[in-house]
């Protein structure tokens, strides 16, 4: 996060934010398990192997559509001449078409593969600022954005840099306050919220897409 430019900055924010909003609607849909929040369903799934649990296959099916979802989402573009815009663009016009996907399986009595589908989407979401092959930063998950926080506090009070902390912990607050707004829409419209984050993905890619051309016309031209 320290970085990045301030409009990649804010970028990251809201893709957290947009992360924040499917995790709770998922959360309050499934009646208690994550769709981007994988230790927590890796706990879940433990507990659930040792008590015999119903739910065990639910869990499995979520981590096992989250890592796929970062296995397509690392491969788009990978062995193309395809520029890091795009291919970011390309994940998210994909994530959008999921994300409205979703809620129509769950009206059709198919709420699994709906969740599924919205996980998946969480997973390859993840792979947006990859860097050699690997993931910068996670967006939908905040335990390293608040070791980073700790660390920079740590950091600050033994003199050092005094704002490095920042960025992480408003990236933080920005996946927590896109889970209340998701948490506030369930209320009211159900699973079809994920349709709010749909659109924000689809504005997110089209955002992409103009940083393209931008820093294609402020190439030199021989």
């Amino acid at each position: 996060m320290t970085k990045l430019d301030l409009n990649t900055r804010l970028l990251a924010i809201g893709l957290a934010a947009m992360a924040g909003m499917v995790d709770a609607i998922g959360f309050l849909s499934s009646g208690g398990f994550f769709l981007s929040f994988m230790s927590g369903n890796s706990t879940r799934l433990s507990v659930g192997i040792a008590e015999s649990a119903p739910y065990v296959a639910i869990v499995a099916a979520l981590l096992g559509s989250f890592v796929l979802g970062v296995v397509c989402g690392s491969l788009i573009g990978r062995k193309s001449l395809v520029s890091t815009f795009r291919r970011q663009a390309l994940i998210l016009a994909l994530i959008s078409v999921l994300l409205f996907l979703a809620p129509l399986m769950a009206l059709h009595n198919m709420l699994l593969l709906g969740l599924c589908l919205s996980a998946f989407c969480m997973g390859a979401e993840n792979t947006l600022f990859e860097r050699d092959g690997s993931v910068s930063f996670g967006l939908t998950y905040m335990t390293g954005a608040l070791v980073k926080v700790g660390q920079g506090l740590a950091t600050l009070l033994s003199g050092g840099e005094r704002l490095a902390w920042i960025p992480y912990l408003i990236l933080w607050f920005g996946l927590v306050s896109g889970a209340a707004i998701g948490a506030a829409l369930y209320n009211i419209f159900g699973i079809s919220s994920l349709w709010l984050p749909s659109a924000l993905a689809g504005c997110f890619a089209v955002t992409f897409l103009f940083a393209e051309r931008k820093a294609s016309a402020s190439e030199p031209r021989l």
